[in-house]
């Protein structure tokens, strides 16, 4: 027997008062007042809601599902649907929002590496395989590169090699992003958390 994966999370507002919650693969978000657990309102891009991210200033809300290669992006102060990113080469995995809500790192099925979205225009701006590696299956979460992050600076992106157990290192600061070293894990990396203050990082293997 295994074990049913749990729920994706949902996001609370940078203010604590609202929570975006995904309908575990289904068609919704359902947006929560969080001081009492009303429901707010659905949001419904039937994408397969999965992953979701609030931004630090909390003017975007960015809603990933596993059944679309589109990125939605939500308004918060009128809990709608304003724009998508993309189309991206596959659904969309774990992703990252830089501070200034330009630019989105995604991880996507099939590949080893990441893609590079402008949240401004909508559109795909790179695609970033890792070099110098070798892709196939994974024992778990079903896509090669399964975790993505901003260093608290921006001047690295840290990605998941979930093929090889290894953390691939981006220099960030020019575009598209440069690979540089790679740190080997004990196990497939999936997560990867960094501590606000930059100086610690942890990755779920």
């Amino acid at each position: 027997t295994s074990l049913a994966a749990p729920p994706p999370p949902g996001v609370l507002s940078p203010d604590g008062k609202v929570l975006y919650a995904p309908s575990f693969e289904g068609p919704h978000w359902t947006v929560i007042n969080a001081t009492n657990g009303d429901v707010i309102t659905k949001l419904e891009p039937k994408s397969g809601a999965h992953n979701t991210i609030y931004a630090p200033d909390g003017s975007r809300v960015y809603m990933a599902g596993l059944k679309s290669p589109l990125l939605s992006i939500a308004d918060p102060k009128t809990n709608t649907i304003v724009g998508t990113v993309g189309p991206f080469a596959n659904p969309i995995r774990p992703f990252t929002v830089n501070g200034s809500n330009t630019l989105v790192f995604v991880n996507v099925n099939s590949l080893l590496g990441f893609e590079v979205g402008d949240v401004k225009t909508g559109k795909k701006l790179y695609r970033v395989e890792v070099q110098g590696f070798k892709s196939g299956a994974v024992k778990r979460h079903g896509c090669p590169s399964h975790g993505i992050a901003l260093t608290p600076d921006e001047k690295e992106l840290w990605v998941a090699d979930g093929v090889n157990n290894r953390i691939h290192i981006f220099d960030a600061t020019v575009m598209p992003p440069q690979q540089g070293m790679n740190i080997q894990v004990r196990d497939l990396p999936g997560w990867i958390t960094f501590s606000i203050d930059g100086k610690t990082v942890w990755s779920s293997s």
